[in-house]
């Protein structure tokens, strides 16, 4: 099985390409695709994780259905033959693609994070308890659970990296008004979530939403709580003091922060063995998470 890099529908107007989802305008509405690419920070690799665009793009419809009662979402159209009767039938949509409604994103990525890991540690760990304009209890370490979660907004980078900033940064570019409605959101959605996979003997230790404006108001977009923009742990082996084994994208971080890359593009070509792991890693998070199998092909 190969890896969807890029998708090839001529007869609509060119796709706005991200690092993994290709955007297509069908007017009043959006035809999302996701590829089989994978990014490490914030750097597409040369080569992608047969099979994952689908697992993303079934991963999010599921939570987005899940926790639809909570917050308004993007999905318009989810099944196969429906997305084909619009578009036309291309095999390379099957799974992998849904019709959105339209939105204009925000200019902050808005985060949530329950445990001390990944960029908040490394600025716990330089700071000390000051970051991000919140206060941390001294004497934390890695991998520990934090007293309540967190939002900690970040800038959405058009080049280059992320970066993350305080409440009142992302309420400068946004607004407080939508500010704190996103974050009140934000907090609402992960607590539900991490409250699902505790079920399945996961831990959601930290993750990634984005928002945009209608004239109905803010809905929920993009993707939602897939293995690219969240930490899902094994809570049977969860142990505070150091990196958790995981079904998430820190394998590949790993990988490329012991192999020298200094993190420009263009991105590297992943190991065979990076990719299968990658791959087995986050099919058996949607598996549990789900309750469902997924045919990758």
């Amino acid at each position: 099985m190969e890896a969807l890099l890029t998708t090839h529908l001529p007869h609509l107007p060119p796709p706005r390409k991200g690092k993994v989802r290709e955007v297509y305008d069908l007017g009043d509405e959006l035809l999302i695709v996701s590829t089989d690419r994978i990014s490490a920070f914030d750097v597409v690799m040369a080569n992608g994780v047969p099979g994952k665009g689908r697992l993303l793009n079934q991963m999010s419809t599921f939570w987005f259905q899940k926790l639809a009662s909570m917050t308004p979402n993007h999905l318009r159209v989810t099944q196969d033959a429906e997305i084909a009767q619009r578009v036309g039938h291309h095999p390379e949509l099957r799974g992998r693609s849904v019709i959105a409604r339209k939105a204009s994103p925000l200019a902050i990525e808005c985060v949530v994070r329950g445990y001390l890991a990944g960029s908040l540690f490394k600025e716990y760990a330089k700071n000390g308890s000051s970051v991000y304009g919140l206060t941390l209890p001294d004497g934390m370490v890695e991998g520990q659970q934090l007293p309540t979660p967190l939002f900690t907004p970040a800038t959405k980078a058009e080049e280059g990296h992320d970066e993350n900033i305080s409440f009142d940064q992302a309420a400068d570019i946004v607004g407080k008004e939508v500010a704190n409605h996103v974050r009140q959101t934000s907090l609402k959605l992960y607590e539900a979530a991490a409250a699902h996979a505790a079920t399945v003997g996961l831990i959601l230790a930290d993750t990634k939403f984005e928002f945009g404006l209608t004239d109905e108001g803010c809905i929920w977009i993009d993707e939602a709580l897939t293995p690219d923009s969240s930490r899902y742990w094994e809570a049977t082996q969860y142990k505070p003091g150091g990196s958790q084994p995981g079904f998430d994208k820190q394998f590949v971080r790993d990988y490329l922060l012991a192999s020298g890359w200094d993190q420009s593009p263009p991105g590297p070509t992943l190991p065979e063995n990076v990719i299968n792991q990658t791959q087995a890693k986050y099919l058996s998070a949607f598996e549990r998470i789900t309750g469902s199998p997924l045919d990758l092909g």
